[in-house]
């Protein structure tokens, strides 16, 4: 088959350090999620190039975007089955990419088979957790590994910007601004006019109401469904439960079922519209039930869904320092401390944790810096690492607390 690969891409190097180390595993499925357009596939056209360069036969590569013409008709398991059939009369190990494989009812059949032939080194991406869910989960288990792509990372959006020629602001507020209004979604970069880009992003919310939602939720209501997803994505940051939101429905006049609420939300979670953020008792190492925060997987779906062109920047830096910690990996938990909170509490794949509270600034007052400190300098039972990230380039140090101006923090591309 003829190896199409895009050319000129950005290379986001924070995934694909990630992925490396898979590259020859044939034991291990690689499964890429994330929302749709955050950039799976130009991940996977970097992953293929990366193979030709060091070697690989273009022969070797197999490359199969479902949502594309000629296999955008496939969606049965021995069609799928078929065409990877047709192509694998080739020696050596076999590099087999399917993009947006859920279009396959029972795909996990096919692929469960090709990776038990033992030479195929298999990679996948999907746009929601239903990809994760049912016979892949079950079957697979420990044989696949889950790289969640999230869209451009602020540190991110000023590459990318960097690397496609756009101008850039020697003003990182000003970039800052640009980033919370255009969002993340990559090829919003490329679009000049902000009319353009929100448009840009509704078919992307259209898109994924039709594909990933409605596919898999019964949605008896679309304006209830509407309103739920406006109510959540509008409430970004804060900390909420299902019953508010229904008490907040009833007040108005609308009467909607807790447990409709909850499906409807679980359907924007699944489509990585919206990410949930639990509290966690940082004493007792617990989780807590009931309410949690959700955070925006793009700030774009926020402007994309209102008017309102104002900034709060309070659960905006949120958001920010939220996505960027996944980004490298992080588990983000919020912080319950006693009767006090911390926002997030940080946690790497080595099990160490970190504590992180942000504010936009701690210079207004006396008043406002004690707020901020109070409750990490309540944290006395570990010697974890403490930071506050501000806006402040006016930086102190206060009780071994780190002090750090959030857009250096990510721009230096720092760790916790």
């Amino acid at each position: 088959m003829k190896l199409d690969i895009k050319k000129d891409l950005y290379k986001r190097e924070k995934y694909l350090n990630k992925i490396r180390g898979f590259y020859h595993e044939c034991e291990i499925i690689k499964v890429l999620t994330g929302v749709r357009r955050c950039g799976k596939s130009s991940i996977m056209n970097l992953i293929m190039q990366e193979l030709l360069d060091n070697g690989i036969s273009e022969d070797n590569i197999l490359y199969f975007n479902l949502d594309k013409k000629p296999y955008n008709k496939v969606s049965k398991p021995e069609d799928l089955d078929e065409i990877i059939s047709k192509n694998s009369n080739i020696d050596g190990t076999k590099y087999l990419f399917i993009d947006e494989i859920q279009n396959v009812d029972d795909f996990e059949i096919v692929i469960n088979s090709w990776r038990e032939e033992g030479n195929f080194s298999i990679f996948i991406t999907g746009s929601n957790s239903y990809l994760l869910s049912g016979e892949l989960a079950t079957k697979l288990t420990g044989r696949y590994v889950e790289f969640n792509i999230l869209p451009l990372s602020f540190d991110e959006y000023l590459k990318m910007k960097e690397y496609l020629g756009k101008l850039i602001s020697s003003d990182n507020l000003v970039e800052l601004r640009n980033y919370i209004y255009e969002g993340g979604f990559p090829y919003t970069l490329k679009l000049d006019s902000m009319n353009d880009k929100r448009r840009y992003v509704q078919s992307i919310i259209d898109e994924i109401f039709k594909k990933d939602i409605k596919k898999r939720v019964k949605v008896k209501n679309k304006y209830s469904f509407d309103l739920i997803m406006k109510y959540i994505i509008n409430n970004f940051g804060s900390t909420i439960s299902i019953k508010n939101i229904a008490e907040d429905f009833a007040k108005n006049g609308t009467k909607i079922k807790e447990e409709t609420i909850s499906k409807y939300i679980n359907a924007l979670v699944s489509a990585k519209i919206i990410m949930p953020c639990d509290r966690f008792d940082v004493k007792s190492r617990q989780v807590l039930k009931g309410e949690k925060k959700y955070y925006l997987s793009d700030f774009s779906f926020y402007y994309s869904l209102n008017t309102d062109n104002r900034i709060n920047y309070g659960p905006a830096l949120e958001n920010i320092v939220y996505n960027y910690a996944l980004s490298k990996d992080y588990s983000v938990s919020v912080g319950k401390v006693g009767k006090l909170e911390c926002d997030f509490i940080m946690r790497d794949n080595n099990m160490n944790y970190s504590y992180v509270q942000i504010a936009y600034t701690i210079l207004e007052s006396k008043e406002t810096e004690d707020r901020e400190y109070r409750s990490l300098e309540s944290i006395t039972w570990d010697n974890y690492p403490k930071y506050l990230l501000t806006m402040d380039t006016l930086l102190q140090q206060r009780n071994g607390i780190i002090h750090q101006n959030l857009i250096e923090f990510i721009k230096n591309d720092m760790n916790f």
